[in-house]
C-alpha cells in the first residue's frame, strides 16, 4: 500500500494544474490542529448533518448554494455555534482554526466565521475543478470539510453534495472506498466515470487508482484491462501518459515491462527527473541500493539542505530586469514557488502579503517564482490581487528553469533564505512564516 501511495504523488505531479494543486498541498500543507485521540466526532458530525439540512433548505429555497455558511445563520442554522467544530475549542473559545488554505476570514466572511472549510466559496465557486469533480465522481464531492480530528484510519470529515456525511485522508479522492463506502462501489463511480468522460485529461486521473482498487478486489484480470484500455486513450508520444502507464504496470508487478518503457522514454527524454525519482524508488524497493543512489542523484542534482547556502540563480523578472539571488544578499528572502492555478498557492498569498507589508521596511523581501504558462493570466492576477513583489516567469510552467535549478517538485514551496544566503526553511507556510522572518530579523531589527 505505501508503494502505491507513493506512486499515487508521483503520479500527480504530471498532469495538469489539477494534480499538481492536490500534491503540493499533501506534500506542504501547514498541518491544521490535530485531535490524536479523535475526540468530539460524533458532534462534529451531527454539526455538519445540521449544515447539511441548512444549505439543502437555502438551496431549495433560493436554487442556489450559499455564499458562505455564515449566510445560513439565523433563518435556516439557528444556532450559530453549529459552525464551530467542538475539537477546534481550547479554552472555552474557538480559534476558528480550519485548515490554513481555507480558513475562514472574518473581514470577507461577513458575520459569523468558524472552523469549517465551505468548499463552495466564492473564491472556488467559479473553478472547473468543482463542476469537473462532481460531473466525474458525482455528489461524493466534498462541500463541507472539518481537519480538526485525526485517527489511524481518518483525517478528515467531510459533508458532500448529497448531504452524507464521510471520513477521509486529508485528500477525499485518495481513498474512494471511504467516499464510496467499498472497493465495489468505488469501482463502479470510476467506472461511470469514464464512460462519461473518455477522453478528457481529467479522465486519466481514474485509471491509476481504477487498476489499484481492481487489485484489491483480487481481480487482477479486471487491473490488465484498465491498463490495456488505458494504452488505447493515452497519447503514445506524451511522455506522462507513458510514466502514468509506467506507474500502473508497476502497481500490477509488471516489473519487466515497466524497465522497458522507461528505457525507452529516457532515449528521448534523457533529463527527465520525474523518470530518474520513480526508478530510484523502485530500484530501492527491489534492494538495488547502488542504482538506486544514481538514480535518485539523477532525479535531484542539486540539493539544499536547511543551513546551506543557496545557490545563486541569474534571470530576468517580469519586466524584463535582472534578478538574481545574489543582488538580495543582507536581506531575508521567501522564494515563492508557485502559480496562478494553483489554490494552495493563491490560500498563501494573504498571508505573504501580511508579513510582506510588516517587515518590507526592516530587511524582508520576496520573489515571486511562477510556474504558470499564460503570461497574461498571471499579470492580471498580479493586478487584480495587487501582488507588489517581483516575479521571474518564462512560460514553461513546471519545467521552468529556476525550479528545475532547484528540484522543485511541487508547488506551493516556500524557501525562506537569511542575510548571508542560507536556507532557513522550505516549507515556510502559514503562521510560521512571520515567526521565522521575525526570527531571522532579530540582528538586523536590534541595530
Amino acid at each position: 500500500m505505501k508503494i502505491i501511495l507513493t506512486l499515487t504523488t508521483m503520479f500527480c505531479l504530471l498532469f495538469t494544474s489539477v494534480y499538481l494543486v492536490e500534491l503540493a498541498a499533501q506534500e506542504h500543507a501547514e498541518e491544521p490542529p490535530i485531535h490524536q485521540n479523535g475526540e468530539h466526532i460524533e458532534t462534529c458530525t451531527q454539526n455538519l448533518l445540521a449544515i447539511g439540512k441548512a444549505i439543502q433548505a437555502y438551496h431549495k429555497e433560493h436554487g442556489k448554494y450559499p455564499k458562505w455558511l455564515s449566510d445560513l445563520h439565523p433563518k435556516y442554522l439557528t444556532d450559530e455555534d453549529l459552525l464551530v467544530c467542538p475539537a477546534d475549542v481550547v479554552g472555552g473559545n474557538p480559534r476558528l482554526g480550519g485548515n490554513p488554505r481555507y480558513s475562514p476570514d472574518p473581514t470577507i466572511d461577513g458575520k459569523i466565521p468558524g472552523s469549517y472549510d465551505y468548499q463552495f466559496h466564492p473564491s472556488h465557486r467559479n473553478k472547473s475543478i468543482i463542476k469537473t469533480q462532481r460531473a466525474f465522481y458525482g455528489d461524493v464531492v466534498p462541500l463541507v470539510r472539518c481537519w480538526h480530528h485525526q485517527t489511524q484510519e481518518f483525517r478528515c470529515i467531510n459533508l458532500d453534495f448529497a448531504y452524507r456525511v464521510y471520513k477521509s485522508p486529508m485528500w477525499w479522492d485518495r481513498d474512494l472506498e471511504m467516499a464510496y463506502g467499498g472497493i465495489e462501489p468505488a469501482i463502479a463511480a470510476l467506472e461511470a466515470g469514464l464512460k462519461k468522460m473518455p477522453n478528457q485529461k481529467f479522465s486519466f486521473f481514474a485509471y491509476f487508482p481504477l487498476v489499484d482498487l481492481y487489485i484489491k478486489a483480487k481481480k487482477e484480470k479486471e487491473a490488465d484491462r484498465i491498463i490495456t484500455r488505458f494504452k488505447t486513450v493515452m497519447e503514445p508520444n506524451d511522455i506522462h501518459h507513458n510514466i502514468l502507464l509506467g506507474f500502473m504496470l508497476e502497481s500490477r508487478n509488471r516489473v519487466e515491462e515497466m524497465f522497458e518503457l522507461f528505457d525507452e522514454l529516457l532515449e528521448h527524454h534523457k533529463e527527465n527527473r520525474t523518470i530518474f525519482q520513480h526508478l530510484s524508488k523502485i530500484h530501492k524497493r527491489l534492494g538495488n541500493d547502488e542504482l538506486a543512489l544514481e538514480y535518485q542523484k539523477k532525479a535531484n542534482p542539486l540539493s539544499v539542505s536547511i543551513g546551506k547556502t543557496i545557490p545563486d540563480f541569474s534571470a530576468k523578472d517580469l519586466d524584463g530586469k535582472p534578478i538574481s539571488l545574489e543582488a538580495y544578499r543582507g536581506k531575508v528572502v521567501l522564494l515563492d514557488f508557485w502559480a496562478v492555478w494553483c489554490g494552495p498557492c493563491i490560500a498563501e498569498m494573504p498571508n505573504i502579503k501580511k508579513v510582506y507589508n510588516t517587515y518590507k521596511d526592516k530587511g524582508f523581501e520576496v520573489i515571486g517564482i511562477s510556474l504558470d504558462n499564460d503570461e497574461a493570466k498571471l499579470r492580471d492576477f498580479l493586478k487584480e490581487n495587487d501582488i507588489p513583489w517581483r516575479q521571474v516567469f518564462d512560460g514553461q510552467g513546471r519545467d521552468s528553469t529556476i525550479p528545475q535549478q532547484y528540484g522543485i517538485r511541487s508547488i506551493p514551496s516556500m524557501w525562506l533564505i537569511d542575510k548571508d544566503g542560507k536556507l532557513i526553511s522550505n516549507n515556510a507556510r502559514g503562521e510560521k512564516l512571520e515567526n521565522m522572518v521575525a526570527e531571522a530579523l532579530k540582528d538586523k531589527l536590534a541595530d
